[in-house]
């Protein structure tokens, strides 16, 4: 047999030891020829009691002596026989065993037999855990040979004919470096050396490409065994060989599976996902493989049911994910990663799409067909490269199909079969719940992103009170949602509350509880309740929401963990109020860049039911141009570092006078450790700025109803001086029923207020702590209107607690100048 590619016929495998094979070689006649040491363990007769005595005499016992000789004759006809069958020790007892006889022929067309034999109450034993020992039991074609000592064939059987497509007639008193030209006979011969040598069993496991595989390689292990005479010595080797390719490419595709299950879904990404697919399976599988996604997939969109759709449909457009070859050097292989994929309707592709099944192209036909007349161009780089074989896997998870994987051969000569789509099927499969988790986690990304986007401020600003700026840093980038917030809400007065807040946790759950808390706070800052009050009506929110969400009614709930810090900046007095609920205090800087950590009341987190300890506030004086900055413990603490040590770090990147809030937010954030935050980082900074002494005007004035006519007259006045004559019927208005409400309702010294800033508000003060409410009067009540008046003729109004009584405001817009001329 010729080799015209040169290609090795065998590739060896390092042999390794095994027990003695039990084996008795019979001639014609049935009388045993040879013996082993492992036969003389099994049945308890040496060589010498065996070699040259009837087989039917020796082994069976006395009555199935007659059934074994009934059998020569079929055995010789069908060339070997297998089954089991009873054998009597030498001690006497019966063993049961399998017992398996194979045909050889030696030169000038004389036969022996090979009986192999195993006792069946040993198969879990080591001793018959071997290939051979395995394909015994299985009834697999076994080859035989046997050697002389000098290692000639003197016998074959007639599977080693088939095994190798080499006649048996060209073995006899060959070597097998004889038999096969350019097969690696040495490595063989080397270890049937070691056999006669040691006289033990070695098993030998190569490869080789027999000419009925039609270039397939196939892998087979083959046992060596000594044959001992009548004295025990030993007179000649003997080899097994069967044909193990279908257990070796079961523990290659399980092995391919395992290094997938490793190497596939490293990350959530939709497209890296794609390419370890495309990775793992070149070598192993192809030599080019491309996966391409429907093009919604990478964005977290799940895609629109194809499956089963008419085949006119144009299939959807898809992404290349993964792209894999044997030689990416080659720059002209018509693949390009990330490209957008239009796939022909009549094409196979688009009955994989359409169908959800696999398509199998052992030899591919790269010159006609609806791909092919899509995109010729292409085509033609596929026939350049030696693309012939094809299969086509879609992905599917549950109901929908993700897109493609397609493996090509070039290189690799064996067209792709049953086996190998199966295997493609499985690394797909396996590659598909990657995806779909990853799909999943992006469309549950892409929902907490938008969830969180539109619960924080889109836009803050502080009016004329403070300019802000702020920072946000997940602890996870990849999530890229927690439960930090902060707020600016502009309150009346020209006043501005600062809030920053903390929900433990991260992800879509922490971020809702974020975006319910900041709901409440800005519910509460319209009351216009101050920070201690409003701090404790949230607690009393937070504390209900766990309640809430308990899971059963006598199931203690689990505390959501939540801080806050709320502050209000008052422009008009240059003050700042403030408390805090277990959360870090803020940073204030003067301008000159001193830093401070003011020392206020702690408070206990929201929602512990520690409503025994009263949230408290403190009030601060701040110059014009101070620095607020509100930040969450992510800021400054760390798995490594004290907070003190955070601390300092944020007081020394606020420090820097005469910088931009957008610079100084950057310079707080880039000084954080380089190791990714362990909680997520939020920043808000506020430079404050005072009302000029010429926007406010105030006036004290009598409990008595000669106040309305001092308190018009006074207004009329301040509108004119600013400008603003085109508000005075309207301010009159309001002023005249306010100011008549707090004779009639309120108490002690009244004070009417006028600020103009981004709007005009008008505040008329009393000692009376109980707030207006409008009521509805009948037609034939003479009060009750005034506030439906005020409310009518105002762009907003309301009350709020003072510290000896109560305010009630109402605001009107300005009109720009060139409006107003």
């Amino acid at each position: 047999m010729t080799n015209t590619d040169h290609t090795p016929l065998a590739e060896p495998v390092s042999p390794r030891e095994t027990p003695d094979a039990a084996i008795a070689m019979l001639d014609a006649e049935g009388t045993v020829v040879g013996w082993t040491h492992a036969a003389r363990q099994l049945v308890g007769y040496t060589a010498r009691e065996v070699v040259g005595r009837s087989a039917a005499h020796v082994l069976p016992p006395p009555e199935d002596a007659l059934r074994a000789a009934s059998h020569a004759e079929q055995c010789r006809a069908q060339g070997g026989w297998s089954g089991t069958v009873a054998v009597r020790h030498r001690v006497g007892h019966t063993l049961k065993m399998t017992l398996r006889l194979s045909l050889l022929w030696g030169q000038d067309a004389s036969t022996q037999w090979l009986v192999s034999v195993t006792d069946i109450g040993t198969l879990s034993s080591e001793a018959t855990n071997g290939p051979v020992r395995e394909s015994l039991l299985a009834r697999a074609p076994i080859g035989v040979v046997v050697h002389d000592l000098q290692l000639r064939c003197t016998l074959v059987d007639d599977v080693m004919e088939h095994h190798v497509g080499v006649p048996r007639d060209r073995w006899f008193g060959r070597h097998l470096k004889d038999v096969f030209p350019g097969f690696e006979a040495e490595a063989l011969e080397a270890v049937m050396q070691q056999v006669l040598e040691s006289g033990t069993t070695k098993v030998h496991e190569y490869r080789a490409w027999p000419p009925a595989s039609r270039g397939r390689a196939h892998v087979f292990s083959a046992s060596f065994f000594c044959l001992q005479d009548a004295d025990g010595e030993t007179m000649g080797l003997c080899s097994m060989s069967v044909d193990v390719t279908g257990n070796r490419r079961a523990r290659e595709r399980l092995a391919i599976l395992s290094e997938a299950s490793m190497r596939i879904g490293s990350t959530l990404d939709v497209m890296q996902s794609g390419q370890e697919l495309a990775n793992i399976a070149v070598p192993l599988l192809a030599d080019h493989v491309l996966v391409d996604l429907v093009e919604s997939v990478p964005f977290g969109v799940e895609p629109s049911g194809w499956i089963g759709t008419k085949s006119g449909r144009r299939p959807p457009l898809l992404r290349r994910a993964g792209l894999a070859t044997i030689d990416p050097d080659v720059a002209e292989l018509p693949w390009v990663r990330e490209e957008v994929i239009h796939v022909h309707p009549a094409s196979s592709f688009a009955t994989a799409l359409r169908t959800g099944r696999s398509y199998l192209e052992p030899v591919l036909d790269t010159h006609a067909g609806p791909w092919v007349d899509h995109d010729p161009a292409r085509a033609q780089k596929v026939r350049d490269n030696g693309v012939h074989s094809l299969m086509v896997v879609p992905i599917r998870a549950r109901r929908y199909v993700l897109g493609l994987a397609v493996f090509c051969r070039s290189e690799e000569p064996t067209p792709f079969q049953e086996d190998d789509l199966l295997l493609a099927e499985e690394l797909v499969t396996r590659a598909a719940l990657c995806l779909d988790n990853a799909l999943r986690y992006a469309h549950e990304r892409t929902a907490a992103l938008t969830l969180q986007r539109d619960l924080l401020p889109h836009h803050v600003g502080g009016g004329r009170a403070v300019d802000v700026a702020s920072r946000y840093v997940p602890a996870d980038m990849d999530h890229g949602v927690g439960g930090d917030w902060f707020d600016v809400i502009k309150l009346s007065g020209a006043r501005v509350a600062l809030v920053v807040g903390d929900v433990v946790g991260h992800g879509i759950n922490a971020a809702a509880t974020m975006g319910r808390l900041r709901t409440a706070v800005r519910t509460l800052a319209d009351m216009e309740l101050p920070p201690d009050e409003l701090l404790t009506h949230l607690d009393d929110t937070v504390r209900r929401l766990n309640e809430e969400d308990a899971d059963a009614p006598d199931q203690d709930p689990a505390v959501v963990g939540a801080t806050c810090l709320y502050a209000v900046y008052d422009p008009a007095t240059r003050r700042c109020t403030m408390a805090r609920a277990g959360h870090p205090p803020p940073a204030i800087i003067d301008p000159q860049g001193h830093v401070i950590f003011p020392d206020m009341p702690a408070g206990a987190p929201l929602g512990l039911g520690l409503g025994l300890v009263p949230f408290e506030s403190v009030e601060l004086e701040l110059p014009e141009g101070t620095l607020l900055a509100l930040y969450t413990d992510g800021l400054v603490e760390s798995r490594d570092d004290d907070i003190d040590v955070g601390l300092d770090r944020l007081g020394a990147a606020l420090a820097r006078t005469g910088s931009s809030l957008e610079d100084l937010c950057s310079r707080v954030i880039e000084a954080l450790p380089s190791q990714a935050p362990a909680d997520d980082v939020t920043l808000l900074l506020a430079r404050t700025h005072g009302l000029e002494p010429a926007q406010v005007a105030s006036w004290e004035l009598p409990n008595e109803p000669a106040a309305v006519r001092i308190a018009r007259q006074a207004a009329v006045h301040q509108l004119s001086e600013w400008g603003l004559e085109y508000l005075v019927g309207t301010v009159e208005l309001i002023v005249s029923e306010l100011v008549t409400n707090a004779i009639r309702y309120g108490g002690g010294p009244i004070r009417l207020r006028l600020i103009q800033h981004q709007v005009l508000t008008c505040e008329v003060s009393d000692s009376n702590t109980s707030h207006p409410r409008p009521r509805h009067p009948h037609s034939i009540d003479e009060n009750g209107r005034g506030l439906f008046l005020v409310a009518q003729l105002s762009r907003r109004w309301g009350s709020r607690s003072a510290t000896d009584g109560k305010v009630v405001w109402a605001e009107q817009d300005l009109l720009s100048k060139a409006v107003a001329a």
